[in-house]
């Protein structure tokens, strides 16, 4: 009786004394409306109704209508979303995947909880704390939360180890876990480092900088640096890399908003890579914090950017932490190169459809095939800072050297039989009954890379699974198109698995166009 009491009192003030109500010479009307919507659905609808559901759906309505990248998430979204950008998470410290309905453990983190007890790469998974998460069709989502766990908790891990007969049973006592986001570091040519970023984290410029140390240690003197398909993350992590190239008092990044103040990042002229020439990789994935290094060091004139336009994603979020772990991301300003560039594209408020299937249009448009489709207007024309070149605005970062897609380098077959996990299982199947051999056989990478092959009878299985699943080439010539980057993926991927990713890419990048055309204007 009380609370409907209180609710007719929330519906008679919502319709006329809080009207007169004025809060710093403005009519707080609408926050009351709402408050009163919620509290009247809460308790008078006529079936009874999940508060905390309706409060997050009403949240999420208002977004919605807003920019495409404010955006609203549970306390569980929010932790799966930024443990990757913080650096670490907490648990058992292996990398893994699923075979077979079994969890196989790929590599256990170097120096980790795993390791330390004594768990190898190839072991199987079988059972967490005596519960079977083998054979069961277990969720990856649920196995991964018995396995991770708080700093110091233990968990006892039943394993099958090919080769031993009786199970073996471990007790490992979860740790923090490094989340790495450099995903390689190499000498791509003499005197030519190559450092990919995948993300940018709370570690990423340490991991950077021992990159960057170990290079030069190897003679470096010029640097690609890869931010394809690199979606962004921590501003912060960006600007301290792009501080590393830049002189004293360059503008890095500005940033401007309705009501967060203008806001300039400039560079302190300490860093470590002020010489030598620099090429930094893009394509249409590679967005936020990546658009802006790349932006700065275009602007300044200090590298020259290869591949395709940027995704374009220029808005900055401000993270609202509600007491329960819920957070808003706010858009509260535009990132500007600069120049006065800015970074993102445009877009029609609530018209998420649309924003989302901007890089398809691109697609359909030609864009990604020839420069020639690009089609800029004179007032989107800007200049950079020193030598005074074009570039351009309107959402994105433009490159100077573009190269188109090669669709054909990929064919329908082999995008299918991927989409199926086919390349992926097979993959974990031959690394599994192979790795001791392979690790005999080829005790280095350079080893490796000079004389191993994926076997025939590996590539006639995968074949065989793709027709028991109705997947075939279209034609013997598709087959034909197909076969050396299958061969080559399959490489890349025992490489990864018998090393790390930076191998892997040493394998991928050989035919990866913009990574090319990078290693050819370095030599000019």
């Amino acid at each position: 009786m009380r609370r409907f009491f209180i609710t007719s009192i929330a519906i008679l003030l919502a319709s006329s004394a809080i009207s007169q109500i004025r809060i710093n010479g403005k009519d707080v009307n609408p926050l009351y409306k709402l408050i009163a919507a919620e509290d009247s659905i809460a308790n008078l609808y006529v079936e009874p109704v999940d508060e905390n559901k309706l409060v997050e759906d009403g949240i999420r309505g208002m977004l919605e209508k807003l920019d495409p990248h404010s955006s609203y998430t549970t306390a569980k979204e929010t932790k799966a979303l930024t443990e990757p950008l913080q650096g670490s998470f907490e648990g058992i410290g292996v990398q893994f995947n699923m075979i077979q309905d079994t969890l196989l453990v790929i590599q256990p983190v170097v120096n980790g909880p795993s390791e330390k007890v004594g768990i190898l790469a190839g072991d199987r998974i079988v059972a967490v704390n005596d519960t079977a998460i083998a054979g069961v069709k277990m969720e990856r989502e649920e196995i991964m939360r018995r396995l991770r766990g708080k700093k110091g908790t233990k968990v006892r891990l039943e394993i099958v180890r090919r080769g031993i007969k009786d199970r073996l049973y471990f007790t490992v006592t979860r740790d923090k876990i490094p989340v790495k986001t450099i995903d390689a570091v190499y000498m791509i040519r003499p005197e030519v480092g190559y450092i990919r970023i995948g993300s940018f984290g709370a570690t990423t410029y340490d991991e950077f900088m021992a990159g960057v140390d170990s290079l030069k240690r190897n003679g470096m003197k010029d640097l690609i640096l890869d931010l394809q398909d690199n979606g962004g993350g921590y501003m912060l992590a960006a600007i301290r890399i792009a501080n590393e190239f830049l002189q004293r008092n360059d503008l890095i990044v500005y940033t401007q908003g309705r009501r967060a103040n203008s806001e300039g990042y400039r560079a302190r002229g300490n860093g470590k890579l002020l010489t030598g020439k620099v090429f930094v990789l893009i394509n249409e994935y590679s967005a936020s914090a990546s658009e802006i290094v790349t932006g700065a060091l275009q602007d300044q004139d200090r590298a020259q950017v290869v591949g395709r336009r940027s995704f374009g994603k220029g808005l900055v979020q401000r993270p609202i932490v509600f007491r329960d772990g819920s957070m808003i991301r706010l858009t509260i300003a535009h990132y500007y190169t600069p120049s006065g560039r800015c970074i993102q594209k445009p877009y029609e408020k609530g018209d998420r459809k649309s924003y989302a299937e901007d890089i398809e249009n691109r697609f359909k448009h030609g864009e990604l095939y020839s420069a020639d489709s690009i089609h800029l207007s004179d007032s989107l024309k800007y200049y950079t800072l020193r030598r005074h070149r074009v570039v351009y605005g309107g959402g994105g970062i433009m490159p100077d050297f573009f190269v188109p897609l090669d669709t054909a380098q990929y064919t329908p077959f082999h995008r299918q039989i991927a989409a199926k996990s086919i390349i992926i299982n097979a993959n974990l199947k031959y690394i599994d009954n192979n790795r001791r051999q392979l690790k005999k056989k080829y005790p280095t990478f350079k080893d490796f890379d000079a004389n191993f092959d994926i076997p025939q009878s590996v590539i006639d299985e995968m074949l065989k699974e793709a027709e028991k699943q109705k997947i075939k080439p279209k034609t013997p010539e598709e087959l034909k198109q197909t076969l050396p980057m299958l061969r080559q993926q399959m490489k890349a991927l025992v490489a990864r698995d018998l090393w790390d990713m930076t191998e892997y890419f040493q394998i991928m990048n050989r035919s990866n166009h913009i990574v090319q055309k990078a290693v050819e204007l370095v030599g000019e």
